[in-house]
């Protein structure tokens, strides 16, 4: 039943709304048997019953489908939470700010976890007047680049695209940017802190 609608979060979500297998059965108008049956993986949902079914759970059909409960907690937009993720199909880079389950090309991608730079991975900040003049020596080729890099400040994020065979190089407004990230399609995603 894993692999279609996980049984797990349907019962958990509807005990979070304090509601009973009955209450929520008259809702989608089942048998309360059938919710059981679906809570327990010996059955699935008609497909038809699916969006009622997230929407009485108070989730989105793509968290029920793919068994991911996500609650934001970052109510108040911290940008300084925010997170990224790169569909490693197509390339999109995808920001949120805080908990989301993010979908591209049919994959569930998990937000990347930031490190610090290493040798290789170097990040450079230089202030240049009122911005930052950011750049990353590393090698740029078809296989192997910075995809982008980023920086994150109390207002919004600021995102420079970066193409193979051109140079890890971008300039952003200094106004109270605190994180500088630089994302290498082979080894992940890097950061520094500013002061």
């Amino acid at each position: 039943m894993d692999k279609y609608i996980t049984g797990d979060v349907i019962r958990t979500l509807r005990e979070k709304k304090n509601m009973t297998q009955e209450q929520l059965a008259e809702r989608l108008f089942v048998s309360s048997k059938a919710v059981s049956k679906w809570e327990t993986g010996k059955g699935y949902p008609d497909i038809s019953l699916i969006e009622p079914l997230a929407g009485e759970l108070g989730i989105s059909v793509v968290e029920l489908l793919s068994g991911n409960c996500i609650t934001n907690t970052n109510r108040s937009s911290d940008m300084y939470k925010s997170r990224f993720c790169v569909c490693p199909v197509c390339g999109n880079v995808i920001a949120s700010v805080g908990e989301a389950l993010v979908m591209c090309c049919g994959i569930t991608l998990p937000p990347m976890e930031a490190e610090e730079p290493d040798e290789e991975h170097r990040i450079s900040v230089e202030k240049i007047e009122d911005e930052y003049f950011v750049s990353v020596d590393h090698p740029m080729t078809k296989d192997h680049y910075i995809s982008f890099i980023a920086a994150v400040s109390d207002s919004g994020i600021q995102l420079s695209k970066m193409y193979p065979e051109s140079n890890a190089e971008t300039r952003f407004r200094t106004p109270l940017v605190r994180y500088i990230y630089a994302y290498c399609n082979r080894h992940g995603l890097y950061r520094v802190v500013k002061k």
